[in-house]
């Protein structure tokens, strides 16, 4: 039922669909710069810093800091009321801000001892990814507005995805790297190493694109694969090929990476995303799933034996026997120093079989049991938060959107229990967008529920009084 009456939709389903053409959807909403980030998260590699400010002077680090310094300047000087948007990833970003701060002020204190230079630098970068991360989810969360918004947003997103995993296949095809000319292109930036684009893994060579690792490719594709079929369905504006691109392309670049902790981030995504689908896409994306990886087996040889190989491994496996390996000296340096941890980034492996390959485990080690909660509360709530979100929208639209961004809040979280995920700058930045377009589509969903609630008051017809016609309790001629 509506105000109409005559089918036609509420205020806030007319207020949240796609209604403008491209060109002018281009060119609303979000502002450039938030878009720009989001694209450059992807674009230029994270192994290039500006030496002034060091690791963390990478081109899309430095962006995010300036939205979040661009915020607070505007809530200083009274234009917006930096309280007035409240969502749960707005939460968790100052949950796991606010733990952070304590172990780097104990780290500068000389509480957690080991109060080197290098470990206060350590500290200082933590800080300033802590920093850039606010700034994203509380911009996105105030900029995306409505469904024309987040189409605008979720384009530049993709596009700089499509680009990583375009450089994935180069390097996959021609074992080239094509990121070696940005060390040319970027005058002022220096090559401060750390990336790995080619790994060997059985009858593959595992690669990278844009990203770090073969690891946070393959997670961050898992990721993102939700969004881009969300896109396939209601993008409008595009056409069908440019947007069927971008699922094939992702689920290409998790298959090139030969990653366990990417099959496991493509099930859950999938698992998570495609029952909130409606019918119509949910039925045509159970019936593609087997023929895409089926092509996708048969167009990479050697794909088939070496995942299987890969899987099935166990105790044989290297990688898997250094995580469990991992747990009694994770026990051992917990125990001395259980509150507040070494400080915000300073476990450094002093070998590759003492790396720390999840992310729960390093934030004990860095942060303490305060840290451990943080954490959990930053990789767990916004996601489950959105798929709660979705199940109680009834516009099929924003319910699927809110699901795939759940699905790949929840992919980040799950995959972070194989890897040391906020130790890899794509992934660093790429979560954070997804926690504020989650707050964005929370809060559309909320604002939804209380349209529909006062539509609904507005509508209904008012309650006969069954003591129509008497005079109230307590009053009659004698009391007149």
């Amino acid at each position: 039922m509506n105000r109409a009456g005559k089918g036609q939709p509420g205020r806030a389903a007319r207020g949240r669909r796609s209604r403008l053409p491209a060109a002018v959807q281009a060119t609303t909403g979000v502002p450039f710069l938030i878009r720009a980030m989001a694209f450059c998260i992807f674009f230029f590699p994270s192994s290039m810093v500006f030496k002034p400010i060091g690791a963390a002077g990478t081109v899309p680090m430095i962006l995010a800091v300036i939205v979040f310094g661009l915020w607070v300047c505007s809530s200083i000087f009274g234009l917006h009321d930096p309280l007035r948007v409240r969502h749960p990833g707005r939460l968790a970003v100052g949950i796991l801000f606010l733990a952070t701060s304590a172990s780097y002020v104990a780290l500068y204190a000389g509480i957690t001892g080991g109060s080197t230079e290098v470990a206060r630098a350590s500290g200082d970068r933590w800080m300033i990814l802590l920093l850039a991360s606010l700034g994203i989810v509380i911009a996105l969360g105030e900029v995306v507005r409505s469904m024309d918004d987040a189409i605008v947003f979720i384009r530049a997103l993709l596009a700089g995805a499509i680009f990583c995993c375009l450089v994935a296949a180069v390097q996959f095809f021609f074992h080239f790297n094509p990121m070696e000319w940005f060390r040319i292109a970027m005058p002022g930036f220096d090559y401060n190493g750390g990336d790995t684009p080619f790994q060997s893994r059985g009858a593959l060579l595992r690669v990278a694109g844009s990203t770090f690792h073969s690891i946070e490719l393959a997670v961050v594709s898992a990721m993102l694969l939700p969004l881009s079929i969300w896109r396939v369905i209601y993008d409008q504006h595009r056409p069908l090929i440019l947007r069927l691109l971008g699922p094939a392309l992702l689920i290409f670049a998790i298959a090139s990476t030969v990653s366990r902790s990417g099959i496991l981030g493509l099930i859950t995504g999938l698992a998570m995303f495609i029952p909130l689908l409606p019918r119509t896409p949910r039925l045509w994306a159970l019936l593609a799933a087997p023929l895409v990886l089926g092509a996708l087996f048969l167009g990479v040889p050697g794909l088939v034996s070496t995942l299987t190989s890969t899987v099935t491994s166990s105790d044989s496996d290297p990688s898997i026997t250094t995580r469990t390996n991992n747990f009694p000296r994770v026990e051992a340096m917990v125990s001395d120093r259980p509150w507040l941890g070494l400080g915000p980034g300073n476990y450094v492996a002093d070998s590759a079989i003492h790396i720390l390959d999840n992310q729960y485990l390093n934030a004990t080690v860095t942060q303490g049991l305060v840290g451990l909660v943080a954490i959990i509360v930053y990789l767990v709530l916004p996601g489950v938060s959105n798929l709660m979100a979705a199940r109680s929208t009834r516009d099929p639209q924003l319910r699927s959107l809110a699901g795939a961004v759940g699905a790949g809040a929840i992919v980040a979280g799950v995959c972070s229990l194989t890897f040391d995920s906020m130790s890899f700058p794509v992934f660093a930045l790429t979560y954070p967008v997804l926690v504020g377009l989650g707050g964005a589509v929370w809060l559309m969903i909320r604002n939804e529920t209380k349209s529909t609630v006062r539509d609904e008051l507005y509508l209904s017809p008012p309650v006969p009084d069954v003591g129509a016609g008497r005079p109230p309790k307590g009053e009659g001629p004698w009391t007149r």
